[in-house]
């Protein structure tokens, strides 16, 4: 992945302050990536009818049918059925000299998708046919974020996508910007301590995260402490530290998201995974379900169109379903 990120420092004294797989036939992919003509751009440019907005009847909330998932080296997005695991369309070029990084699902079935090159972060939005097909990717123009996007670099949309967070680093301090997809408006808010900021989420205005303290040993960095931290995004900016901490993770749990009113937290101990809930209080809740999985968690996102988790560990995981591949995926969202 080196030709996608840019890796944290290594060996810094650091401190806290608490808290492209083939698609269908060979050739017809070969040509679609070869040529680095975006099958789907010549579909919107086909498309003479504009696209009309589902009734509200129409717009009942039901559980997502597929997932979208950057490819390891950043070139292409790939949409995959969740109940078959098969890939659906053909997959989706990145920009012209970026790679994408991030994807994030909204409420209408959309994904908002960031993408890296030179030091500025761009998103884009990514829209799918009632098949699951790729169907537009489009720019989101007047929203960039400057900075280094690495490997512990997070996206979180809101339900709507009209607003973005994202995490860059500067050595190993964090960056959080909070933009307007429309109007590009920006709030940042930053920390001199180093650590990483993970698992971000939204809820209404507010923006939940993990901060993971982090410090050196043997010349890499090791995270130690996790912590749930909020941040209210219509209040000020300024230092990380206006947050607000919710909830001293367990040992062995370094994942979490806010869902709704409750917080849902993973680890994965000799191969399986389990889901805790929380309560906002920070008390312990019901176990969501367990399964084995086939590598460490990585990332826990909410269905866009429910409470449902898809937990990323190797594959793609999420309760009642087989597992979805995942291990050519840097990140997937539903």
């Amino acid at each position: 992945m080196d030709d996608r990120r840019e890796d944290p420092p290594r060996g810094t004294i650091l401190g806290s302050w608490r808290g492209l797989v083939p698609i269908g036939v060979a050739a017809a992919a070969a040509l679609f990536i070869g040529g680095g003509v975006d099958v789907v751009h010549r579909q919107q440019r086909a498309d003479e009818k504009p696209h009309e907005a589902q009734p509200a009847a129409e717009a009942k909330r039901t559980e997502p049918r597929f997932v979208v998932g950057v490819t390891a080296s950043g070139t292409a997005l790939i949409v995959r059925d969740i109940h078959t695991g098969a890939d659906v369309g053909l997959p989706v070029a990145a920009p012209q000299g970026r790679r994408f990084h991030r994807v994030a699902a909204v409420k209408d079935g959309s994904y908002i998708v960031a993408s890296y090159a030179d030091r500025e972060v761009t998103f884009q939005r990514l829209h799918l046919d009632e098949d699951g097909r790729p169907k537009d990717l489009q720019d989101l123009p007047k929203a960039t974020v400057p900075g280094v996007s690495t490997k512990w670099s997070e996206l979180a949309a809101s339900a709507d996508g009209g607003t973005i967070a994202y995490v860059t680093y500067k050595g190993a301090r964090s960056r959080v910007d909070v933009v307007s997809a429309a109007t590009g408006t920006h709030k940042v808010w930053t920390t001199q301590a180093s650590g990483r900021v993970g698992s971000l989420s939204w809820s209404g205005a507010t923006l939940s995260f993990v901060w993971s303290s982090v410090r050196s040993v043997g010349g890499d960095l090791k995270e130690t402490d996790h912590q749930v931290r909020t941040l209210d995004t219509g209040g000020a900016a300024g230092d990380l530290k206006l947050s607000k901490a919710v909830l001293n993770l367990p040992k062995g749990t370094t994942t979490a998201i806010l869902s709704g009113k409750r917080i849902v937290a993973g680890v994965v101990k000799d191969s399986q995974l389990s889901l805790q809930a929380y309560t906002l209080a920070g008390e312990p809740a019901e176990v969501l379900w367990r399964q084995k999985v086939k590598g460490e968690l990585t990332g826990l996102d909410t269905a866009h169109t429910g409470k449902r988790v898809l937990a990323t560990a190797g594959d793609l995981y999420t309760q009642g379903v087989p597992a979805v591949p995942g291990e050519d995926l840097a990140d997937a969202a539903w």
